[in-house]
């Protein structure tokens, strides 16, 4: 549990850094802008790397990993649909459109959609620690976010507002969808979704 846990300390505590205007600021100041987003971008995959690691030791280690509580058959088809609008909204935080101007930040917004659906769908300790971090996060840092355009209002951005470019991030969106659901899950999870794509 070591691992997760404390890969889960540092890359949110590392994402925490920039909600903070004040110690941002403070930080780019001491390191430089350049310097800043080196030691952001290190530390954030020191502890993806351990998340990851831990994550997935806590899952083969028998006795390791106790069953909190154990979901209905339900809850694993609502996260197939909670997934939908992720990967969809995971998609449009790349690509310039009226769904991302819609929705302001849909990279947390998938996030919401990604890590609640995982919840439902997984009651080991494990699962419940990695999601629910990630959840967590997603409705903080929303809020910090709100809270900071209260103070500084965005600079506005020129956005998107032919159709396609709606129509490119649904089609994406559900061609992602399409490769985890069928194998991408399984070949970069190890957890096949549907039995016999694996």
């Amino acid at each position: 549990m070591l691992p997760l846990v404390l890969g889960l300390l540092i890359f949110f505590l590392v994402h925490l850094a920039p909600t903070q205007v004040d110690l941002r600021r403070g930080l780019v100041e001491r390191f430089g802008l350049v310097g800043y987003k080196v030691i952001f971008s290190a530390l954030s995959l020191v502890g993806l790397v351990l998340i990851i690691v831990g994550y997935g030791k806590m899952q083969v280690m028998v006795g390791k990993n106790p069953e909190i509580w154990t979901p209905p058959i339900w809850a694993r088809h609502l996260t197939f649909l909670f997934m939908l609008p992720a990967m969809v909204l995971l998609v449009a935080a790349y690509v310039p459109s009226r769904i991302r101007t819609a929705t302001k930040h849909p990279m947390l917004a998938a996030i919401k959609f990604w890590a609640a659906g995982h919840l439902l769908a997984n009651g080991d300790l494990a699962s419940i620690l990695l999601f629910g971090s990630f959840l967590a996060y997603a409705v903080y840092d929303r809020i910090s976010v709100k809270r900071r355009e209260a103070v500084q209002p965005p600079a506005p951005v020129a956005a998107a507002t032919s159709w396609w470019n709606d129509a490119l991030v649904v089609v994406l969106g559900l061609a992602l969808y399409g490769f985890m659901l069928t194998v991408g899950h399984a070949r970069l999870i190890g957890v096949p979704l549907l039995p016999g794509w694996y």
